[in-house]
């Protein structure tokens, strides 16, 4: 066992994780953030991406014990005020969910996605979001919502 401090959603966590946790089982079945999925084991899918520091990471892939002193971010932290991020608003403004599982790594990314690049081409977009699968929409509409939240 190894003790962390991070700071989660702007709040201060000290915890104890063994050597082998990893950071998406610390957040889904320790701390209670389940808007972080967990789609495949594999590092395949992207429903785990939250961020570290400010950059997007697939939790599946990272040692609970990685991210001592960092600062993260899930999905339940996008929110503000009682206010949608305005990615989240577009996603829901375009209709890019379905069944939603994949949606919270994809917000994710896409908020990493417009703070490093603040207007990508469809293409730009498409790329980023390799290594996410959705099962359900096509992308056409996570696209779209990208797009939207471009001109937010």
């Amino acid at each position: 066992m190894v003790k962390i401090n991070i700071n989660i959603n702007n709040k201060a966590y000290s915890e104890e994780v063994g050597d082998n946790t990893l950071l998406v089982e610390l957040l889904r079945d320790k701390l209670g953030l389940t808007g972080t999925h967990v789609g495949c084991d594999t590092s395949q899918c992207g429903a785990c991406v939250i961020h570290v520091d400010g950059d997007s990471v697939k939790s599946c892939t990272v040692l609970a014990a990685q991210v001592h002193g960092k600062d993260l971010t899930t999905v339940e932290g996008l929110a503000s005020e009682g206010q949608l991020h305005p990615i989240q608003k577009s996603f829901q403004n375009n209709h890019a969910l379905q069944c939603g599982f994949c949606t919270p790594g994809l917000v994710m990314s896409a908020v990493d996605l417009l703070k490093k690049n603040s207007s990508p081409s469809e293409d730009e977009i498409r790329e980023w979001f390799e290594g996410h699968i959705c099962r359900c929409t096509g992308y056409k509409n996570i696209i779209k919502a990208v797009q939207e939240a471009i001109t937010q």
